[in-house]
């Protein structure tokens, strides 16, 4: 995974504090306190980018932090960039495993229509989530 950071926009409203991406139209948090939408924010973009990512959207390139304009209509408050993970390029690699596991790996993942590296990589991306 290669770590890319995205521009955030932190507004006040009339019920406390939005965040929201220019790079991902529908990808917002909100908080009663700045530190609360920021804190969302980071939440909020790693389901967007992984929703997208199983969909099989694009994403976008980031905008540079300095290119992003701001908004007359929007009561600024703060900007913050945010990371998100995205698949980079795929290595080859050699591993170790009971041989009854690996059967029972490709049996699962033939059910459900995937390779073995990807239903590993999935169990990979679901503890690592899990242990974060």
């Amino acid at each position: 995974m290669a770590t890319v950071w995205y521009p955030a926009i932190i507004e006040r409203g009339e019920a406390g504090f939005g965040a929201f991406f220019p790079d991902f139209p529908g990808c917002v948090s909100a908080g009663d306190t700045q530190q609360e939408a920021a804190a969302g924010a980071i939440e909020a973009l790693r389901l967007h980018v992984r929703g997208m990512l199983a969909d099989g959207d694009p994403i976008p390139e980031p905008t540079p932090l300095d290119h992003v304009a701001a908004d007359a209509e929007v009561h600024e408050v703060a900007r913050m960039l945010v990371p998100a993970d995205l698949p980079s390029k795929a290595v080859r690699v050699n591993i170790s495993m009971d041989e009854g596991l690996v059967e029972q790996v490709d049996r699962a993942a033939s059910k459900l229509g995937m390779t073995r590296s990807a239903f590993l990589a999935a169990g990979a991306r679901k503890l690592i989530d899990e242990a974060a």
